[in-house]
């Protein structure tokens, strides 16, 4: 049984979907926000999952919060940390002290539009796809080990809410899967800095890297 833990700002819909996938061998055991009133809180108290708050305007600075919050998170003994709508520009102490354990996703097809804004900033560039990306966290923002792409079209007439809730399906369907490889123990650092994900059938040493969903 792998534990994860998975923080959040808001109401955590990317949490929700990891919830209910019921992943085989995964046990979530903390939801940790950042905001005490985050409305992620409350559905994870009703699955029966801790809910912890750890509020960073209790601390003075990012590292006096960041390592607060990774005392709480190494109680937990996890085996993944995972990202789900947290925002927070984490240290790179913090990064790197769960290197190869933590997961983020974000709303666009990195290496393009990294940070804030991704759909304005798709719609203003005129691109014809967009989408999200599952990646490991590094020291640099938003440019991890890519573990998993979804795209989408962008259709005439789009503005940034219908595109975000095209994205934002497909954000619930690629991140449980992302957490399920990690789980089953398929996912691979390569020394080149991408991800392998060792494919099926259990016990081949094929590997495959992930594909771009349409």
């Amino acid at each position: 049984m792998r534990n994860i833990v998975i923080l959040i700002s808001g109401r955590g819909s990317n949490m929700e979907a990891i919830v209910r996938a019921q992943i085989p061998g995964a046990r979530i055991v903390a939801v940790i926000s950042n905001r005490p009133d985050a409305g992620g809180l409350e559905f994870a108290a009703r699955h029966g999952i801790a809910a912890r708050v750890l509020d960073h305007k209790a601390y003075p600075t990012r590292e006096a919060f960041d390592a607060a919050l990774a005392e709480l998170i190494d109680a937990l003994s996890p085996d993944l940390v995972v990202l789900a709508g947290f925002m927070r520009v984490l240290t790179d102490a913090f990064v790197s002290r769960y290197a190869g354990r933590l997961l983020n996703i974000h709303p666009s097809l990195l290496p393009s539009f990294p940070g804030l804004h991704t759909h304005r900033r798709a719609l203003e560039a005129g691109v014809r796809v967009h989408g999200t990306t599952v990646h490991f966290v590094t020291p640099t923002l938003d440019c991890g080990p890519v573990v998993i792409q979804a795209a989408v079209p962008v259709l005439e007439g789009d503005d940034e809410d219908s595109l975000a809730a095209r994205v934002l399906v497909q954000e619930h369907r690629i991140y449980p899967q992302a957490v399920r490889w990690f789980v089953e123990g398929r996912l691979q650092l390569t020394e080149a800095g991408g991800v392998r994900v060792k494919d099926e059938p259990a016990g081949s040493d094929g590997w495959t890297v992930p594909p771009v969903e349409a």
